[in-house]
């Protein structure tokens, strides 16, 4: 990515999409003494016109129609993506057209071409793209991360499981319609769990088995999903999903020759870091949680020193390639599917394991 970025204070930022995403994201943006949300874009009108009233945009700058917003905010420097999935690669790329620097809540895209189009684009343009990978923030995770270092230093075994009520919570939403959503619960929460893996670990996925229950008679919405996972680097992972459960809970255990390292915790709280001697005698390290990161933050610092942001589209790349594959394997009853990590490979040999990292202080 260049260096050169184009950057002045208080960053104009447009929000694409004003439900959830737009809303949290947008107000920790909106909070930074650094930004002014001064456009927005939803096709629902009363979205609009509650999303003016919380930023305080005029109704001049709300817009059904982003291209237009696009055209017309000549000032904007910047645009939150909080669409459904299968819309971010168009916005994305429409952004880096109009020289925005972007932040795109995850999955970066639901297609493997195109997810490795914008990672090519991130690499080659002045403008920045930072996916929505909030664990890359987390102080757990970034404090075992330093864990494994390559490549000397291997995990040789992960299990990952996440648990929510997202069959029946968001039944009729777009969440579970595939032609916005790109899939399912894998494509959703899942999301997050493959990305923690593969960030944490910096392990480069090489193929995936996967068996999945989907909801809808097409096959294109799983509830609930096992992958198991092969690596480059010797190990091998085995991550369920169940979109069906009761309760939220999250669960990475992740094995190397010295131990283990455990991050657990429950609805959307921060995880609790453990680790474990090979004595089977547990520590529970300091974690400061004071020092939790800031979306908002992190994309403004990355901008200012131009460096990559926390979580950057080779992340999004990486995360597409397993999750397309973990479809295909599905859809052919579990058989082993190869990863097309060719620009995944590309990419890790430029970069170490930790050079996305922000600084902690």
């Amino acid at each position: 990515m260049e260096d050169d970025r184009s950057f002045t204070t208080p960053l104009q930022m447009g929000v694409i999409g004003l439900g959830y995403i737009g809303t949290t994201v947008g107000g920790e943006f909106d909070a930074h003494p650094d930004v002014s949300v001064t456009a927005l874009c939803d096709v629902n009108e009363s979205a609009r016109k509650q999303g003016g009233e919380t930023f305080h945009v005029p109704e001049s700058s709300q817009y059904e129609d982003y291209q237009r917003m696009y055209d017309e905010e000549a000032e904007l420097d910047a645009v939150l993506v909080g669409t459904p999935h299968t819309l971010h690669y168009e916005q994305v790329s429409a952004a880096f057209d109009a020289g925005l620097h972007v932040y795109c809540d995850k999955p970066m895209t639901t297609d493997l071409e195109t997810a490795r189009e914008l990672y090519e684009r991130s690499q080659e343009s002045e403008e920045m793209l930072m996916v929505g990978y909030q664990r890359h923030l987390n102080p757990s995770f970034r404090s075992a991360r330093k864990r494994w270092k390559g490549p000397d230093r291997w995990p040789n075994w992960l299990t990952a499981e996440v648990t929510q009520d997202w069959v029946d919570r968001f039944e009729g939403t777009w969440r579970q319609d595939p032609d916005l959503s790109g899939g399912g619960y894998l494509y959703d929460t899942g999301s997050h769990l493959l990305d923690a893996i593969l960030w944490t670990t910096g392990l480069t996925p090489t193929a995936v088995s996967a068996d999945m229950q989907f909801i809808d008679d097409e096959q294109r919405v799983d509830g609930v999903g096992s992958l198991r996972i092969k690596f480059e680097e010797g190990a091998t992972a085995t991550v369920s999903v169940n979109g069906d459960a009761p309760a939220t809970r999250e669960h990475i255990h992740v094995w190397d020759d010295e131990g283990a390292v455990y991050l657990e915790g429950r609805e959307w709280e921060p995880r609790n870091l453990k680790t474990i001697d090979p004595d089977s005698t547990e520590h529970v390290p300091y974690v400061d949680f004071e020092k939790q990161h800031n979306r908002a933050a992190d994309f403004l610092r990355a901008l200012r020193d131009g460096t990559d942001p926390p979580a950057t589209a080779h992340d999004g790349l990486r995360v597409t390639a397993v999750t397309e594959a973990a479809y295909e394997s599905a859809r052919a009853d579990g058989e082993w599917v190869d990863i097309d990590i060719d620009s995944v490979a590309e990419a890790t040999a430029e970069t170490t394991p930790n050079s996305s990292d922000a600084s902690d202080d």
